[in-house]
């Protein structure tokens, strides 16, 4: 076996492999001695048939074995000795084309190797880290939203016309071609103005009735509806309003707090303020990772693969066009050609990826099973009803796995950093919180 560089500039790397003729039949011969205490065949016993007449039957197949065993064999080794570690899988052909059984056997083997990664000294790297208390406006504002969504209603002064918002009580009796349909009626129906629960033109035509009022809503079923004999079809509804109610806030105390499973109101307050802190913290931790990758792309310099940074640079146009074209769901569009914006940014992205990875591996940082199954978990719950077929998609599917394990690892990574560096905490209000995650945004 030879093994020839044919290219060394940059990250770029060639190199001829020659595997000799006599030692790829060498390797056959090994293949078939190995194999021939098992095969059987006809007018033999078994461990018995002839070496000749074996490597007649199946030494083309078991050529093709050793071929591409040794190949293999020899870029392991190549990679060992080396220390390189391809950017990307390497590409391998064959060179002779016209190969026939007695030829030497050349292969081409090209790859973009990972550079080497410098030093960093995690423990002079300074960063900021923000720190926003829950003020009592921002608590009093979510109480008052929590009311909101726990209000009851009231009846409207007699006489009061009922508007949007508003919750009429009614019988009804639904009619189709002056028959009574199953389903189509009910007594003392509270309905919600606005909240969209009936037929598409029902609830508007209601806007304005009194107590005590009669009123005749038309209105045509979907074309979707659910029940075949009504699908597209005129329906008369007969109406009689027995209450107009108009929302009610729920007084902010102790009974709302129980209704949220909290002891008190000073209970459920607490409970608001741990809500909103870790809501902040999380912000903040996305405006401090943003600081720290802004210092590390300072700290680091060092060649990147072509390759990886085309790829980059290719999926963040592809995503950003997609993002501006939401009409177009699938890829059934013009080719999409990175823009200098594009390819700067895709450098960025390959350095840091390459860093943290390289930091991640020095520090022995890994992702558990545990931590990936919460991941999985937390996925699926944005698919209600299949969450079962979505965890086995995702254990089945080695791509959809890296895609939620990726983020995980970044996120250790950067703990780990944080843990060495020097963390310098400073407390702002809310809205300073805001306007600087607000920028992350702006800059993309």
């Amino acid at each position: 076996m030879q093994v020839t560089e044919t290219l060394n500039e940059g990250l770029k790397r060639g190199y001829l492999i020659t595997l000799s003729a006599a030692e790829l039949d060498a390797k056959v011969n090994e293949k078939l001695a190995e194999a021939q205490p098992e095969i059987q065949m006809k007018g033999f016993r078994k461990g018995k048939v002839p070496m000749a007449l074996l490597k007649k039957q199946v030494g083309q197949r078991v050529m093709g074995e050793a071929m591409q065993e040794t190949i293999d064999g020899a870029m392991s080794d190549h990679f060992e000795q080396s220390g390189d570690r391809p950017a990307m899988q390497p590409q391998v052909k064959m060179t002779n084309d016209d190969w026939k059984e007695g030829d030497d056997v050349e292969v081409e083997m090209s790859y973009e190797a990972l550079p080497d990664i410098p030093e960093v000294e995690l423990g002079g790297i300074e960063i900021e880290k923000l720190v926003v208390k829950a003020e009592d406006a921002a608590i009093d504002e979510a109480l008052g939203n929590l009311a909101e969504t726990a209000q009851g209603f009231k009846s409207r002064k007699k006489g009061s016309k009922a508007k949007d918002g508003d919750q009429v009580v009614i019988d009804f009796v639904g009619k189709v071609d002056g028959e009574a349909f199953e389903g189509g009626a009910a007594e003392d129906y509270p309905l919600v103005l606005g909240s969209n629960s009936f037929i598409p033109g029902f609830e508007e035509q209601l806007v304005g009735v009194k107590a005590g009022e009669e009123k005749s809503v038309t209105v045509t079923f979907p074309e979707n509806y659910q029940a075949e004999n009504l699908k597209g079809k005129e329906a008369t509804f007969d109406c009689t309003v027995k209450d107009v109610k108009e929302p009610v806030a729920a007084e902010i105390d102790d009974e709302l707090a129980k209704k949220f499973g909290a002891d008190d109101l000073a209970a459920l307050k607490t409970q608001i303020a741990e809500r909103l802190e870790s809501e902040y913290a999380g912000a903040a931790r996305a405006v401090m990772k943003r600081g720290l990758l802004d210092k590390l792309d300072e700290l680091v310099s060092f060649d990147l693969p072509p390759s990886l940074v085309e790829a980059e640079a290719k999926q963040i146009a592809h995503q950003l066009w997609h993002e501006d074209n939401p009409e177009h769901q699938g890829h059934d569009h013009p080719e999409i050609e990175p823009s200098d914006e594009h390819n700067k940014l895709a450098e960025r992205r390959v350095r840091l990826g390459l860093l943290l990875a390289e930091l991640g591996q020095k520090a022995e940082v890994s992702v558990s099973d545990a931590e990936m199954t919460q991941a999985i978990m937390s996925q699926a719950r944005q698919y209600p009803g299949q969450e079962r077929q979505f965890f086995e998609f995702v254990q089945n599917n080695q791509q959809m796995q890296q895609q939620l394990r990726a983020p995980l690892y970044e996120d250790k990574v950067i703990d780990h950093i944080v843990e060495q560096a020097k963390v310098s905490e400073k407390t702002v209000t809310k809205d300073e919180l805001q306007k600087a995650v607000d920028a992350l945004d702006e800059e993309g």
